[in-house]
């Protein structure tokens, strides 16, 4: 088991879930509330997690009811069992899913309503003044990074649209990333979770605003996709690469603290009007995206934007192509 703060505390390894009752004692939690969705109890991934607290003895609930592109009303239901069973800490077991919740069910559970109020477009973040309720965030997928992102995103009932709730309060006080959580998730998930970490980390990089610790973070992040993903993808009991791809997953999450694009901003409206996943959103998008930004830079001979082109072409190994042709075969390749 390996700590490091980096922006949060980060257990990793496959006996990372020792550190559960620690960090909850530590806290002095006297009942927890776990979020998570009916999948991954009925697959059995709460098992073990139930198991150590049972054995620690920390009295805990379980909301398992929330929507693979959450919506309001998991926020109200999950608030709803939190408050009825006087909870005091969160644990979020899931993908991008139940961690959207469980952060904004911290919001939700330590101020007033509405939800709404909180919409970070509309300066919500400024409202967000108490303390949250400690959180821990164990990611089933190596996608999102959410385990230590600052928002959530959820949809709204009123609006019909996918608001970003942000603080950096909201980061969850530890992220367990553990690999053979990992190995259950099929293909098809395991490719479109996959590229959405790759986007992450490709449209932070491409966002010209000075960050160098992000991009670094962003192009080590690309390689280890490159490499590990289409391991994932054709072995998914294959544990250094599950390990390897949840590792570059929270990078990924990292590095776009400095920013993403227009691949995200398209894919937002079309998972909430499809119920499409997100990161399959992403993987349909992304290569059209980048067709259309490199006509532009083109056209406007920018020297910046290509030479950050020029310096993904070497983490993918090549000498010169465009960039777009170059991702469009990545995603082929992961048969999405």
């Amino acid at each position: 088991m390996l700590q490091y703060n980096y922006p949060t505390i980060i257990q990793f390894g496959n006996d990372a879930l020792n550190a559960i009752a620690p960090a909850l004692q530590s806290w002095s939690s006297q009942k927890l509330c776990i979020v998570t969705d009916k999948n991954l109890v009925q697959q059995g991934l709460c098992q073990e997690i139930i198991e150590i607290l049972e054995r620690k003895k920390i009295p805990f609930v379980i909301f398992d009811s929330t929507h693979p592109n959450p919506i309001e009303e998991d926020v109200e239901k999950a608030l709803e069992l939190y408050q009825s069973s006087k909870c005091d800490s969160i644990l979020a077991l899931g993908g991008g899913s139940p961690m959207d919740v469980a952060k904004t069910l911290r919001i939700v559970a330590s101020h007033p309503g509405p939800l709404e109020q909180y919409d970070d477009n509309l300066q919500g973040s400024e409202k967000i003044i108490e303390t949250l309720p400690p959180m821990i965030a164990i990611p089933t997928t190596a996608g999102t990074g959410s385990e230590v992102g600052r928002s959530s995103v959820v949809l709204m009932r009123k609006t019909g649209v996918k608001t970003i709730f942000f603080h950096p309060k909201l980061i969850p006080n530890l992220a367990i990333l553990c690999p053979k959580l990992t190995q259950g998730l099929p293909p098809h998930l395991t490719a479109a979770t996959g590229l959405d970490a790759f986007t992450h980390c490709l449209e932070a990089f491409l966002v010209p605003s000075l960050h160098p610790m992000a991009d670094g973070i962003a192009l080590e992040s690309l390689r280890l996709i490159i490499e590990y993903l289409p391991k994932a993808y054709h072995n998914g009991k294959d544990l250094e690469a599950r390990g390897r791809m949840l590792l570059a997953s929270q990078m990924g999450a990292t590095a776009f603290q400095k920013g993403l694009g227009m691949t995200h901003s398209l894919a937002h409206p079309l998972s909430a009007q499809f119920s499409m996943h997100h990161g399959l959103a992403n993987a349909i998008l992304l290569p059209h995206v980048l067709r259309w930004l490199e006509t532009h830079c083109q056209q406007a001979s920018d020297r910046s934007a290509f030479q950050r082109v020029q310096d993904i072409f070497k983490v993918f190994g090549l000498a010169e192509a465009t960039l777009s042709s170059s991702v469009y075969k990545f995603v082929q390749s992961l048969g999405i």
